[in-house]
C-alpha cells in the first residue's frame, strides 16, 4: 500500500513530529508498505494518509479527503492540537471530522475529546531504541533538558530553578535544543551569565543527544503542553529518572501516581524536587522504580505491531 505521512515540520528541525514520522515510515516499510514523508502533500496518488498535527497539516488533510473521500485518513493529535487548537480553531476541528481515525499518543489524550471523537480515537504510545545508561559524572549531578526553545516547552523554567538550589547542590542542567526565535537564544545566553548551573548548547545530532542523556543522573521536562513526548520515551528506555511538569500529556506517559511531578510554571517547586532527587537516595530510587514500571509502554516492537495493526484494520473493507 502507498502511504503518505504528512509532518508540518521541515527536516531541518529535528523535533518530535519529525522523529515520529521517520520512525513510523521505517516500521511501515518493514511491514511491506511504500511510504513517503512530506511537509505538504504533492497530490500524487496514495492509498492512505497519516497526518501529524490537525491544524498545521489541514491543507493536506482537506485535499486528500476531497480527492480520495473513501481512502483511510489518520490524523494524529499533537500536544498543541489536544490542549489548545481543537478547542477553538475551525481548521483543526474540520481535520478531526474528516479523519477516518484519530490517534493520540498517550491515554490521557482521549480525555480531551468529546464522545463523538473518542469513539474513533486510538491510543498509540511512541517508542525509543534501547539506551544503555552510562556512569554519570561524579563531580556534579547532571540533568538533561531536551527540547527546542519555544513557549510551549516553558524552556527557561529549569534555569530559573537552578538559582533557587542550595549552595551545596552539585546539580548542573544541560539544555539541548534549537532556539526557534533569536529572542529565545538571547534569553538562554543571559541566563547562563546568572547561573553557572545552567548551560544551553543548542541543537546537536540525535546520536549525541542520546549520548548525553545516557550520562545523566536525571532528565527534566518542563512543558506547558505535550501530546506524548519522545524525550520521555528516550529516558524510560535508558533507565533515566524523570522530573516532569504535571500536565496531562506527561501524566499520560508516566502515570497518575508518579512521584516526580511539579506544578507547571513553578520554579520553586521544581528546584525543591531537583534537590530532593539529588540529596535523597530513597526518593531517587523510587523515581527509577516507577520509570522502570512504565518502560514496557515505549518498546519499539510494541509500537511497530500496533501501528501496522491499525493500518491493516482501517484499510480492510468492511464485510
Amino acid at each position: 500500500m502507498k502511504i503518505i505521512i504528512i509532518t508540518p515540520t521541515s527536516s531541518r528541525f529535528k523535533n518530535g513530529n519529525h522523529n515520529t514520522a521517520q520512525r513510523w515510515a521505517r516500521y511501515l516499510r518493514e511491514g511491506g508498505h511504500q511510504v513517503k514523508i512530506q511537509q505538504h502533500w504533492d497530490r500524487n496518488k496514495a492509498d492512505m494518509m497519516i497526518a501529524l498535527h490537525a491544524r498545521r497539516s489541514y491543507d493536506s488533510i482537506k485535499q486528500f479527503s476531497t480527492l480520495y473521500p473513501n481512502s483511510p485518513l489518520i490524523v494524529v493529535l499533537t500536544g498543541t492540537d489536544l490542549y489548545r487548537d481543537i478547542k477553538t480553531d475551525p481548521n483543526s476541528q474540520e481535520s478531526m471530522n474528516l479523519a477516518t481515525r484519530l490517534l493520540v499518543l498517550q491515554d490521557m489524550g482521549r480525555q480531551e475529546l468529546t464522545e463523538i471523537y473518542r469513539i474513533k480515537t486510538d491510543v498509540l504510545y511512541q517508542s525509543a531504541m534501547p539506551l544503555i545508561k552510562k556512569t554519570p559524572p561524579k563531580r556534579r549531578f547532571e540533568v538533561s533538558l531536551i527540547g527546542h526553545l519555544r513557549d510551549e516547552k516553558d524552556p527557561f523554567r529549569s534555569a530559573l530553578a537552578t538559582l533557587l538550589l542550595p549552595p551545596q547542590s552539585k546539580i548542573h542542567i544541560t539544555h539541548i535544543g534549537r532556539a526557534m526565535e533569536e529572542t529565545m537564544a538571547d534569553e538562554a545566553r543571559n541566563l547562563m551569565k546568572y547561573s553557572s548551573r545552567y548551560t544551553w548548547i543548542g541543537e546537536i545530532p540525535h546520536s549525541e543527544v542520546r549520548r548525553k542523556l545516557a550520562h545523566s543522573h536525571l532528565m527534566v521536562i518542563t512543558s506547558k503542553m505535550e501530546g506524548g513526548a519522545n524525550v520521555i520515551c528516550e529516558a524510560l528506555m535508558g533507565d533515566i529518572p524523570i522530573i516532569s511538569s504535571a500536565v496531562s500529556g506527561n501524566i499520560g506517559m508516566l502515570g497518575e501516581d508518579y512521584a516526580g511531578y511539579f506544578p507547571c510554571g513553578n520554579e520553586k517547586a521544581l528546584a525543591e524536587l531537583l534537590w530532593r532527587a539529588e540529596s535523597d537516595p530513597l526518593f531517587y530510587s523510587l523515581l527509577k522504580t516507577q520509570c522502570a514500571q512504565r518502560k514496557h509502554y515505549v518498546q519499539p516492537e510494541k509500537e511497530k505491531i500496533e501501528l501496522l495493526n491499525l493500518v491493516k484494520r482501517i484499510s480492510e473493507p468492511i464485510s
